[in-house]
């Protein structure tokens, strides 16, 4: 409101599809809440009760405010494993996955403008990985699905390496075996190695079994995502913070998150082919589709106009970061 030439400069540029802002921002902007970013990078806060559903409630007040969401589940005891507290054993991951998955359904983003949307992710030592790659089959008992969710494998190199060399691999409970989602390259190959010799393995498998399941359930659900979690690192100028233990729901985005901060991404696009431009024939001819002849020779990329419109686009996303309205407190740090 207080530059309305730039406003209406980029609804002109937006109404001529040069280039878009993200739907949270088509959402929001303008109303008492302008919650206007896309996604949001979610650390699971502790591997208790507490954690599991504080972290639940904070996924639930961002699928609110229109926020897709990604959380990482590496730290969630495995099933079957002791815990101290009640002096029982644990369920695992899938059954929280479920009430995950029924938040999912229940918070749509926006108050129904569209479904919730968590992506899950989880490294492949975890000793629940089987289960969580048969949890969006469309067969199966109801009581070990959750389809509403999405899935994402974090996979270290090592893995791989294994699958190539088709040698074991072990699987290991977070409860039992530390640190692994908290380190990356030879730190965590060496600690998985001294868990191996120390026995502390849940389950020993051919690393080329696993590899064919998650083959198996992409071919059949499209998911997990894979992701390679020694790549993301390595390339990451976010090191000095932190092991990133997750990307986002859509995977485009890699982030630093922990239990005290959520990373959070704001989004434009812009339409690449908006700006191949035919020579001789007016721009405003040209705003529905490119007309005149195919002969390559008559058409250009329209660089100038990219480079005017993408510097827009980039004030009008920092702009973002300082007038947006935050669901949680996380995302403000």
């Amino acid at each position: 409101k207080d530059d309305i030439d730039s406003v209406i400069n980029t609804y002109h540029l937006m109404s001529q599809r040069w280039f878009t802002h993200a739907s949270p921002t088509l959402f929001n902007a303008g109303t008492p809440r302008p919650q206007l970013s896309s996604c949001f990078l979610v650390c699971m806060k502790d591997d208790s009760i507490e954690g599991i559903y504080d972290t639940l409630k904070e996924c639930a007040v961002i699928s609110k405010s229109a926020g897709g969401i990604g959380v990482s589940v590496h730290n969630i005891r495995a099933t079957g494993s002791y815990i101290r507290g009640t002096n029982g054993t644990s369920n695992g991951i899938v059954p929280m996955l479920q009430v995950y998955n029924d938040t999912a359904r229940y918070v749509d983003q926006g108050g129904g403008k569209r479904k919730g949307a968590f992506a899950m992710y989880l490294e492949p030592w975890h000793a629940d990985v089987f289960e969580f790659l048969d949890l969006r089959k469309n067969h199966g008992k109801e009581e070990h699905r959750a389809r509403d969710l999405f899935y994402a494998l974090w996979i270290p190199d090592l893995f791989m390496e294994r699958v190539r060399d088709d040698g074991e691999w072990s699987l290991f409970c977070p409860n039992e075996a530390p640190g692994l989602a908290d380190c990356w390259g030879e730190e965590f190959e060496k600690l998985y190695a001294q868990y191996e010799k120390e026995g502390k393995a849940k389950k020993v498998v051919s690393a080329r079994k696993l590899w064919f399941e998650i083959l198996n359930s992409q071919i059949e659900t499209g998911t997990p995502y894979m992701l390679f979690k020694d790549s993301c690192n390595r390339k990451s100028n976010q090191q000095n913070l932190g092991t990133i233990k997750s990307s986002n729901l859509c995977t485009e985005i890699i982030e630093f998150s922990s239990p005290t901060e959520t990373a959070v991404c704001n989004l434009a696009s812009i339409a690449l082919p908006r700006y191949v431009r035919e020579k001789g024939v007016p721009i405003e001819s040209q705003a529905s589709k490119l007309v005149g002849s195919r002969d390559s020779k008559n058409r250009y990329f329209d660089f100038d106009k990219l480079a005017e419109v993408t510097a827009i686009a980039t004030v009008n996303l920092n702009k973002i970061i300082d007038i947006n309205y935050y669901p949680v407190e996380n995302a403000k740090r």
